[in-house]
């Protein structure tokens, strides 16, 4: 993942040598997660006939070729969408299946603690997503920070050669049916409610997550203009929220568990959404007060996020698990792609980026948009979830 946000680490430099508009930075920030979107639905549904493994090592191969023909080529706005795109459809190839690829070598009765500590790391490696790029660019530019992305992602491909094999487990429910064909869990109200609680909560995260390197630049220097550096410049800030939200989403979902999943999520998600309508009217703030709600509001996006995976996992149709994640990722992923872009075009549309009002708009968007998870799932709640699944061997 170290090149999953690294436009996003770096976007200032790219914004100035590129002379991006706040929408041409939205749509490059988001066409990695569109990217994803699109693929996911076949190379998450594909762990349902074939190994995850080989799909995770195609899926990590695809992505460092993608970053390191960034580092070589990209030019502006067409070369970096195009292959920020295909780095997407790479990281579809790796997160889904790779959590596939975990559930189906343990048991039953370590999923609940295992795939919030999966989701969770991803967290864990958007904080070296931020870092990495960020600390490789002051010495070798951008097209360094690329290349190490390019270089790490080969590795993982190499990381997962040594497991086990596996063949997935036939649906019990009949015929497995035609590759993309998602009726069964559509059908699932319980696994619906998680799955569109999770659309919303990818809306607001990864808005968050591509533009707060931005915002807080912005904050900084209307601070005065005071420079800060380590934990507390902008890429800094957005390294440590990363990590904190690690342990809110291993946190959250632990609490989840032990008093009702879809109840307890709802209340998580209020209370980030709540923190999205205020956040962006806080650039007048002294800097290390603003970081220190960016890093609050990190925490508070991911209290819902293994929570809402793991309550997609234990209520899928039984034999149909790759299927419930790939519409997982396919929705989810989708509405990762459109908030960074929704999220330029506003501020754009509402006075650009050196507009206080126009950042309170955005979040604004932002936290109406994660309001509507809370509804969502009350389809989980509208009854109790019910284990169909075969105990992993």
């Amino acid at each position: 993942m170290v090149g999953v946000f690294a436009f996003a680490a770096l976007l200032p430099v790219f914004m100035a040598d590129w002379s991006l508009t706040n929408t041409e930075a939205g749509w490059i920030g988001g066409v990695v997660f569109g990217g994803y979107a699109l693929a996911a639905p076949v190379l998450v549904a594909l762990t349902d006939r074939v190994d995850a493994r080989r799909v995770f090592m195609a899926g990590a191969l695809l992505a460092g070729g993608a970053n390191l023909a960034f580092a070589l080529v990209a030019d502006g706005f067409w070369s970096a969408l195009i292959l920020r795109g295909l780095a997407g459809v790479g990281l579809a190839g790796t997160y889904m299946p790779g959590l596939r690829l975990m559930v189906d070598r343990i048991t039953a009765d370590r999923r609940a603690g295992a795939v919030p500590l999966y989701t969770a790391s991803f967290s864990l490696g958007s904080a070296v997503s931020y870092m990495v790029p960020a600390l490789v660019a002051e010495v070798a530019g951008w097209r360094g920070a690329f290349a190490v992305s390019g270089a790490a992602a080969v590795l993982a491909a190499l990381a997962v050669v040594v497991l086990r094999p596996h063949t997935p487990e036939p649906p019990a429910d009949g015929p497995r049916g035609a590759l993309l064909d998602f009726r069964p869990v559509f059908a699932s109200r319980a696994t619906m409610g998680y799955v569109l609680g999770y659309v919303t909560h990818m809306w607001e995260l990864f808005a968050f997550r591509a533009w707060v390197v931005a915002f807080l630049g912005v904050g900084m220097a209307s601070a005065g203009g005071a420079v800060w550096g380590g934990v507390l410049s902008p890429g800094g800030v957005a390294t440590l929220g990363a990590l904190v939200a690690m342990a809110a989403s291993i946190g959250g979902a632990r609490v989840a568990t032990r008093r009702g999943r879809a109840g307890t999520t709802q209340v998580y998600m209020t209370a980030s959404a709540l923190m999205a309508l205020v956040f962006g009217w806080l650039a007048g703030l002294p800097y290390p007060l603003l970081a220190l709600a960016a890093i609050l509001y990190a925490g508070l996006i991911q209290l819902d996020s293994a929570a809402l995976t793991t309550g997609a996992v234990e209520t899928a149709p039984a034999g149909r698990r790759g299927a419930t994640l790939a519409v997982h990722s396919l929705l989810g992923f989708g509405a990762a792609f459109l908030g960074p872009l929704v999220f330029g075009v506003t501020l754009d549309l509402a006075g650009g980026r050196e507009s206080a009002t126009a950042w309170g708009v955005a979040f604004g968007v932002v936290g109406a948009i994660g309001l509507l998870g809370v509804p969502a799932l009350t389809l989980a709640r509208s009854r109790p979830a019910r284990r169909r699944d075969r105990p992993a061997h």
